[in-house]
């Protein structure tokens, strides 16, 4: 029985929202709260598998709730938040600070009445009340590895998250310079509505422009490009960024259409990585790339908030490189 904490300040949703779980099988409400201070005394007493928080509690003492939770009791944090409501780089901040994923609604009442939006909720609990969390430390930097020489010249970098993805997108492209003389594409499994905010709470972390990639258009230079929420990011014929979907990909983006799309497009000329996230999505096209004659990086474990698409990467063969963060940051400056 997955064991799950809520909070939430307004007591009818809360009431709503426990019921609505309450009926979920595998899934047992144990504890709410309406706001952080009595939500962190309630958890350390609890110890729940799993909290779920709305986004905007006031004055921002979300953001005080995920950060103390991760420094006295490193939980599994999914955020609840609504798209017209929340402060654009609220939700952003609390992936940051150690929440692991954040679902998106038009509001909160809504969300309680609409099945598919709880049938995507169950499924989170579910996957994110397995993940071993730990404190965030301040990222410091490594020195260069030795283990690995610097790639040659590449065309396009293709980067490919999912649970844990903003951070690990966020500490990559940081350190990318302002003159970076190569496209990048980044696909993240993402709420519907969360990838407008995060791009730009991510445009206030990294020195390249970041924009969705819009269909019809070519990847230029310099650019950081993501895939839209809603459909799969392809190429055509002349280079051009396409949509597709397509019924058996689970996720869009899907992760693994892209890297297929980048293996056909540019073969050698790709560096493509792939970055934390649950299920195996990716795999299969970073060993396209490989077998094309790109480079493929998987990140290592120690790293990973979770470590499911790069270890079946790793497993597969399709990584010919494993790297930390820092590591891959300082091989694609080096691309």
């Amino acid at each position: 029985m997955i064991r799950v904490f809520l909070v939430n300040d307004n007591p009818t949703t809360l009431t709503a929202l426990k019921k609505a779980l309450s009926q979920t099988t595998d899934i047992s409400v144990v504890g709410t709260a309406n706001h952080s201070q009595q939500a962190i005394e309630a958890i350390l007493q609890l110890q729940p598998d799993i909290v779920c928080s709305e986004a905007s509690l006031p004055e921002r003492s979300t953001l005080a709730l995920v950060q103390q939770l991760m420094d006295v009791y490193p939980t599994p944090i999914l955020i609840i938040g609504t798209a017209t409501q929340d402060d654009p780089t609220l939700i952003a901040d609390l992936l940051n600070a150690g929440a692991l994923e954040a679902l998106i609604t038009p509001a909160l009442t809504s969300f309680i009445a609409n099945d598919d939006l709880m049938k995507q909720l169950t499924r989170k609990i579910k996957v994110l009340a397995g993940v071993s969390v730990f404190r965030r430390k301040p990222q410091t930097s490594v020195k260069p590895s030795t283990t690995y020489t610097a790639p040659r010249r590449q065309k396009i970098v293709v980067l490919g998250a999912s649970t844990g993805g903003p951070q690990a997108l966020e500490a990559v492209l940081s350190k990318l310079p302002a003159h970076y003389p190569l496209p990048i594409v980044c696909i993240q499994h993402i709420s519907k509505g969360f990838l407008d905010p995060f791009i730009l709470w991510l445009n206030g972390k990294v020195k390249l422009p970041i924009s969705v990639a819009k269909a019809g258009e070519y990847p230029e230079p310099g650019r950081i490009y993501f895939a839209p929420d809603h459909a799969n990011l392809e190429f055509d014929n002349q280079g051009r960024f396409a949509y597709s979907h397509a019924p058996e990909y689970l996720h869009y983006p899907s992760v693994d259409v892209t890297f297929h799309g980048i293996a056909k497009q540019y073969g050698h000329l790709a560096t493509a990585v792939l970055l934390t996230g649950m299920g195996d999505d990716g795999a299969g096209g970073l060993k396209a790339i490989a077998q094309a004659g790109g480079m493929t990086i998987a990140q290592d474990e120690a790293s990973c908030v979770v470590f499911g698409m790069p270890k079946v990467a790793i497993e597969t063969g399709a990584a010919q490189k494993i790297l930390n963060l820092e590591q891959i940051a300082e091989t694609l400056c080096r691309a």
